[in-house]
């Protein structure tokens, strides 16, 4: 089981990332936008992916990653459980996030540094 301080320490650890509360609740963001949100009592978080990366992420483990009810999951907001997501799946899905509320240049940079 991932720990709320475990999924804080990935989240953080990504460039120019920071901790702010979004309806009372912790989420993480760039300059640019929130990339997730955080519900403690369920031990679940939301990511804000495209529907693209949504789809790849729940046809990849549908046990852990489901869209967001209504209008935020047509948007590519998926809930992920951390009770049941790999470490691995779960560090792709910070860097997807954050990588997509990235302003531009940090993407760039990001690439550079990382050889992608």
């Amino acid at each position: 089981m991932i720990s709320m301080d475990t999924f804080r320490a990935l989240c953080l650890s990504m460039p120019e990332a920071y901790e702010v509360q979004h309806w009372g609740n912790p989420a993480f963001r760039t300059k640019k936008r929130i990339f997730a949100t955080v519900n403690e009592a369920e031990h679940t978080v939301n990511f804000g992916f495209t529907p693209e990366v949504q789809a790849a992420f729940c046809g990849q483990d549908d046990n852990s990653f489901c869209p967001v009810k209504g209008g935020w999951g047509l948007q590519g907001w998926t809930t992920v459980r951390l009770g049941k997501v790999k470490k691995s799946l779960l560090v792709s899905a910070v860097q997807s996030a954050w990588y997509s509320a990235a302003p531009q240049k940090l993407q760039e940079q990001y690439r550079m540094q990382n050889g992608l």
